[in-house]
């Protein structure tokens, strides 16, 4: 394995004054979680739906543009009362869902193989276009609706997004921006996309999870101050030595001369995540969870913010 960590994948042109917001991946639940901190410090007088800069993975992809479209208050208030969202469409020759145990241990076992970041990529891809080859075809567009149905607005947000994604062909980062040419559904069903690959055209697109981190927060390299609400707590099954982690990420942004501040589930709240990342029946604990906790930081993190 390699064992030097990687360098920034994103680094702008010149500095960046502002604030930017980075909302990590973590599933379902993961998603609820989120909106419940955004909700919980919106209710506490902290808006951070105003960042000039969002950065958006995975659940965190479907975050992003939540808060684009509706209110914190709005979207924590549907999250609390509807019914559980549907899964994820299911590859075809499949049963209803891979458990996610199973898919763990896939995963884990591509990046025991692996010899860096780049080279995991390029596995994950490889592995997804195995299962491509093997379905009907029909998979992408029926998550495109499933994901659509999620979005309180399918126009991108005129304030800058970021949603990451990976190209399942060559294994290189790819990041959509209302400037892509990309629909904003698509360009989070994409990010979304931990099994099989999303199409979009003639390119297939794989989770932005596995562009870097569960975070991407290097994406906010350059701004002066960068909130980082992250499900997973900032874990990641890749080596350390990779330097792909989320803390190695912040030691950069702050080296860099960002403040960078972090929002992480507490130990009472862990058991939501994980394993049970995709029990669309956690949906209203989690963001319970979320709403408390972001209560909580909210007048700490004013002074990062305000």
């Amino acid at each position: 394995m390699s064992t030097t960590p990687s360098a920034p994948l994103h680094t702008p042109s010149a500095p960046v004054a502002g604030r930017a917001l980075v909302l990590g991946g973590g599933g379902s639940t993961g998603n609820a979680w989120l909106i419940g901190v955004i909700a919980g410090l919106f209710e506490a007088g902290l808006d951070v739906t105003t960042a000039d800069l969002t950065v958006g993975t995975s659940a965190g992809s479907t975050a992003a543009a939540q808060i684009a479209g509706a209110s914190p208050t709005e979207l924590f208030a549907a999250t609390l009362t509807a019914a559980p969202p549907q899964q994820r469409p299911a590859p075809a020759g499949r049963g209803p869902s891979a458990p996610v145990v199973d898919h763990l241990e896939r995963i884990t076992a591509i990046i025991a193989s692996a010899a860096d970041a780049a080279d995991l990529r390029r596995r994950l891809g490889a592995a997804a276009l195995e299962l491509d080859a093997a379905s009907d075809g029909s998979w992408s567009a029926r998550w495109r609706t499933t994901v659509a149905a999620r979005l309180p607005s399918q126009d991108w947000p005129r304030r800058a997004v970021l949603i990451t994604a990976v190209d399942a062909r060559t294994g290189d980062p790819v990041v959509f921006d209302r400037h892509s040419g990309i629909d904003l559904a698509d360009a989070v069903a994409a990010s979304c996309s931990s099994g099989l690959p999303y199409r979009i055209g003639d390119d297939l697109y794989l989770d932005g999870g596995y562009r870097s981190n569960a975070e991407n927060a290097d994406l906010t390299t350059g701004y002066a101050r960068v909130l980082v609400l992250s499900p997973f707590g900032g874990r990641s099954l890749t080596p350390p030595e990779w330097g792909t982690h989320l803390a190695t990420q912040v030691d950069q942004l702050r080296a860099a001369g960002s403040r960078v501040e972090t929002i992480v589930p507490d130990s009472g709240s862990e058991h939501l995540f994980g394993a049970n990342a995709m029990d669309p029946s956690l949906r209203p604990p989690a963001a319970r969870a979320g709403y408390e906790h972001g209560l909580a930081r909210a007048e700490q993190l004013s002074e990062l913010w305000l």
